[in-house]
């Protein structure tokens, strides 16, 4: 009697690894039900998922497992699959995401608006790539690149000229017949922009104080040249409805006054192409 009994202990030992055999099983069948009830993209749903595998590969959820690997100490009736409650991968309550989840508060509707912004966004800053190397490529090779200058920066396209010797004589706001192939340049490639973006002229000046008839102060200068440079863009077939005109006088210097080289840069007129859509991340 004693040799069957030791003969029979042996035998539920041997066979104990096909428990282990039968919860991985249950699991990956549970695992290709979810996969193949999830058709569509949703986050919420992967979420959930993420949610439960981590739950199911932990040991919380298959009481049996811990026990085997700590050396099957326990009977095996404790470990019988018909006593093993193995519940549910995916919760039978929905999971409400949390917040702090990136999309997961998002519907599909609001996530495809946003991918569709984002990708708008990237090719506004494509076209503003591409005007502004045929610009700077432009003044290069008429030698201007010390008075001419396109950069992208978060508001947009801008074309910095600065006024000196170029645009305007010291306080007037008659435009140099100088400035005639360049301001055309610039017509053109506003009118070879596929967006159509709204253009504003902006004018500003140094600090040195000016109080003539014409221009009682700075403020009436910058904006009489950005007027100026506005209404000739207009004689090259700009549309109207895309440009406006700014002034901003002494308030917004780009260097110091208190040099020669300062006030002379800041003494400059931009043409700004303003964005439709917010600049993209960096590194995104």
């Amino acid at each position: 009697m004693a040799r069957r009994s030791g003969h029979h202990e042996e035998a539920e030992s041997g066979e104990r690894w096909l428990l282990t055999y039968a919860d991985m099983i249950t699991l990956l069948l549970a695992l290709f039900i979810v996969l193949f009830s999830i058709s569509s993209v949703n986050i919420s749903k992967y979420i959930t998922l993420q949610q439960s595998l981590r739950a199911a590969f932990s040991g919380s959820i298959l009481p049996g497992g811990g026990s085997i690997l700590q050396g099957a100490n326990n009977s095996s009736t404790k470990n019988s699959p018909n006593n093993t409650i193995i519940p549910a991968i995916v919760p039978l309550t929905p999971t409400i995401p949390k917040p702090g989840l990136i999309g997961s508060a998002l519907s599909q509707s609001q996530q495809s608006s946003l991918l569709k912004e984002a990708q708008a966004a990237s090719q506004e800053n494509s076209q503003f790539v591409a005007l502004r190397n045929r610009l700077n490529s432009y003044a290069k090779a008429h030698g201007w690149s010390n008075q001419v200058k396109a950069q992208i920066q978060q508001r947009g396209l801008v074309v910095t000229v600065l006024t000196d010797k170029l645009l305007f004589d010291s306080g007037s706001d008659t435009l140099q017949t100088a400035s005639y192939p360049l301001l055309d340049e610039i017509a053109t490639l506003i009118n070879l922009d596929p967006a159509r973006h709204p253009v504003v002229v902006e004018g500003y000046t140094d600090n040195v104080p000016i109080n003539t008839p014409q221009f009682p102060s700075n403020w009436w200068l910058s904006s009489g040249r950005a007027n100026t440079v506005l209404q000739y863009l207009l004689t090259r077939h700009v549309s109207a409805d895309r440009l406006s005109s700014a002034g901003y006088g002494q308030e917004k210097p780009i260097a110091s006054n208190a040099t020669p080289q300062g006030r002379a840069a800041n003494r400059r007129v931009e043409i700004v192409f303003e964005r439709k859509y917010p600049a993209p991340t960096p590194g995104v």
